[in-house]
């Protein structure tokens, strides 16, 4: 029996806030902030068919709403695929409010990239 496991890098993703859009500079989240608005953006996933990224926002320590700021979408296939599996992904995450959520089929691998990114987010905010 082989047992593998897959380590991520962590970087800090980038965090924006009400103050620092105006700015255009960005922080990151403290670990105690789970209070008030804010917005996260996750890690940029880099599947086979191309970048996954999300923006998720945060009130009161919970998700209201998650944006795919990246995904494929060099060719009609991937426009297709993901004109149907992003908002499926987006409605999953905000009814499970975390990043346990199902693939969409057919999307195997923006659904893996999605779920990544969107787990990346919380863990800088410690959500």
């Amino acid at each position: 029996m082989v047992l593998l496991a897959a380590l991520k890098p962590h970087t800090a993703p980038t965090v924006v806030t009400a103050s620092t859009r105006s700015s255009a500079a960005s922080s990151s989240a403290s670990p105690g902030a789970a209070a008030g608005s804010r917005t996260v953006t996750g890690d940029t996933v880099q599947t086979r068919r191309g970048p996954v990224r999300v923006r998720v926002a945060l009130k009161d320590g919970r998700l209201t709403d998650v944006t795919a700021v990246d995904h494929p979408q060099d060719n009609p296939r991937d426009q297709e695929i993901n004109s149907y599996a992003l908002p499926r992904l987006r409605i999953e995450a905000l009814e499970a409010q975390s990043a346990e959520i199902d693939s969409v089929s057919g999307a195997t691998y923006t659904s893996d990239g999605y779920r990544r990114s969107l787990q990346s987010a919380p863990d800088s905010a410690a959500l």
